[in-house]
């Protein structure tokens, strides 16, 4: 698949404390931003650990279900919803808005 020019780097990727925690745990294995951070392959670290981008897609926020709030590590779409606009002042959940999904495992040893 083409892929667009990429908007930042992997490092960026999963940046927040608290979500640096759920990845560590294993109860947030993808992330959406509006831009692509990373491509399939890549690697994440997160506290000397590896984690390896599986699969990079688009979606409109219309389109994100409670399951994969549950993969951003939220107990359900409301919380997943309040959390994004919480963190960025001013927004709307726009559901014609388009994200890019990045979902990623651990690299295993």
């Amino acid at each position: 698949m083409d892929y667009p020019k990429k908007t930042c780097s992997v490092e960026r990727l999963v940046t927040v404390p608290a979500d640096v925690e759920k990845v560590l745990e294993g109860k947030k294995t993808s992330t959406r931003r509006n831009g692509v951070y990373a491509y399939p392959g890549e690697i994440m670290e997160l506290d000397g650990k590896g984690f390896k981008v599986d699969s990079l897609y688009q979606q409109t926020l219309g389109e994100v279900t409670e399951e994969h709030a549950h993969q951003e590590g939220f107990e359900n779409l409301d919380a997943y919803k309040q959390s994004i606009l919480d963190m960025h002042e001013g927004m709307k959940w726009i559901p014609t808005m388009k994200v890019w999904v990045h979902e990623f495992s651990p690299v295993k040893n």
